[in-house]
């Protein structure tokens, strides 16, 4: 069976950034809240993602419309990382 993989790359989204100390987020429980960083569309937010330090992309997320099964309303580093895969290839 073949899945038709469509994802709205200009889909509203914002790349968040978690506080950290040591390179590790600050959690909600300590009062870390994340905070906007780029707003846009979803192609803009992945592709300032993927222009920072692979060694900081944790402290990331993304926060968009959900698609379907591949696109959640918030997107960790691995998902980002993998969509960023994902477009290249469609």
């Amino acid at each position: 069976m073949h899945m038709e993989t469509h994802i709205d790359f200009d889909a509203p989204a914002t790349l968040l950034k978690w506080p950290s100390i040591k390179n590790e987020r600050v959690s909600i429980v300590d009062g870390g809240r994340p905070y906007a960083i780029v707003g846009g569309t979803l192609d803009d937010c992945i592709r300032q993602f993927m222009s920072k330090p692979a060694s900081q992309r944790h402290l990331y997320e993304i926060h968009t419309v959900p698609q379907g099964e591949l696109v959640s309303a918030v997107l960790s580093a691995e998902q980002i990382v993998e969509l960023a895969r994902l477009r290249d290839f469609l």
